[in-house]
């Protein structure tokens, strides 16, 4: 996710166009009002030109032009430099008024993960911070978190980091920028969901790309990113457009049971409940929406027949567990963590069923 610009020039101060013609007409022996009288101009614009107290104008530069025999292309791009110098040291001012809002991001884990560069001056932060964002201003940010933190207000349990929960969440739209997107198709949707039950008992490196072309296909993004300190969110569902919707996971309990889960879960949301939502998944919603999320899940991953059959042997083993998730074509630490969210098996037997995954670096 590499959106970092490439350094670019740019000089500690920058005259106004005035000093360059202040040269020339010395230079030539022509005196302002001289200037003044072959322009057809007042006096009084010229000495402003002259002091960076009145831009170059495009007619302006003609005339100089006319009248100097320097180019109006020469006399434009010095004022479009003065001007955006100007420009800069106000941002530079204005970004240094910031540095408290850029403490609250958790940037040097955002750095490490590729997010924004990593800097030394403060402002430079602030600056990456806003251009990771897509915003002009903290105020601005504010405006775009507003939306994310009324959903997670949902999640009353949980106490999020609201700037982490946004770096993430952000994180997961610029992931989706550069997918290829069908229109979303529900059919197709579910034909993923299916397939993706199968993918469940591959490892990463086989799943993720996998998983992410097929839903792609049927118009459904999934971003895998990890996640960041006290954001405190395993999945999220939104529509990035009524044809198209984006899945983002952490990979917050970092076991192939709770990842599926999720995956699953959030795809509920997609094929269930409405296109204006922004749905965030904590593990500790009572919301109905989420409720009903969970149910499909679950069941999809594992039928009602065969968890009641399940639910009425006399004891769990790794061999019937096993030969159960053999028989639904599911990985067996998905029984597992059902079971014992179940309350049917507790929560340290049979961990080893259990794969453990971790981001690559």
């Amino acid at each position: 996710m590499d959106r970092h610009t490439t350094n670019q020039y740019q000089p500690d101060s920058v005259s106004p166009p005035g000093d360059t013609l202040r040269d020339i007409l010395e230079e030539r022996h022509i005196s302002q009002a001289d200037l003044a009288l072959r322009m057809g101009r007042p006096k009084k614009t010229i000495s402003e030109i002259m002091n960076g107290k009145a831009p170059v104008t495009h007619e302006t530069a003609l005339q100089l032009e006319l009248v100097l025999g320097v180019s109006a292309e020469f006399w434009n791009m010095r004022e479009t430099h003065y001007r955006e110098f100007l420009a800069r040291t106000d941002q530079e001012a204005e970004l240094a008024a910031h540095r408290d809002w850029a403490r609250n991001f958790p940037s040097k884990q955002m750095a490490d993960l590729g997010f924004i560069p990593k800097v030394k001056e403060p402002e430079d932060e602030v600056r990456y911070l806003l251009r990771f964002f897509g915003v002009s201003s903290p105020a601005q940010w504010e405006e775009v978190n507003n939306k994310y933190e009324v959903a997670f207000r949902k999640s009353t349990s949980v106490q999020a980091n609201p700037y982490a929960l946004s770096a993430w969440l952000r994180a997961g739209q610029v992931e989706a920028e550069s997918m290829r997107l069908g229109d979303y198709d529900v059919e197709a949707f579910k034909d993923c969901l299916t397939a993706a039950r199968a993918l469940t008992t591959e490892n990463p490196e086989t799943f993720q790309p996998a998983l992410k072309t097929s839903c792609a296909a049927a118009g459904v993004g999934v971003a895998f990113v990890p996640q960041l300190p006290k954001s405190a969110v395993s999945g999220a569902t939104r529509w990035l457009s009524p044809d198209q919707a984006l899945i983002q996971l952490s990979l917050r309990y970092k076991t192939n049971d709770h990842l599926w889960f999720t995956f699953f879960h959030e795809a509920a949301h997609v094929l269930l409940h409405g296109k204006r939502q922004i749905f965030l998944e904590n593990g500790a919603s009572d919301d109905e929406f989420e409720k009903e999320a969970d149910r499909w899940a679950a069941d999809f991953l594992i039928p009602r027949p065969a968890f009641d059959e399940m639910s009425r042997w006399s004891r769990y083993s790794t061999d019937n567990i096993v030969g159960m998730a053999r028989e639904l074509g599911i990985a067996p630490g998905i029984i597992v963590g059902r079971l014992q969210h179940e309350g049917r098996l507790p929560y340290t037997h049979l961990n080893k069923l259990k794969v453990r995954l971790r981001w690559s670096s």
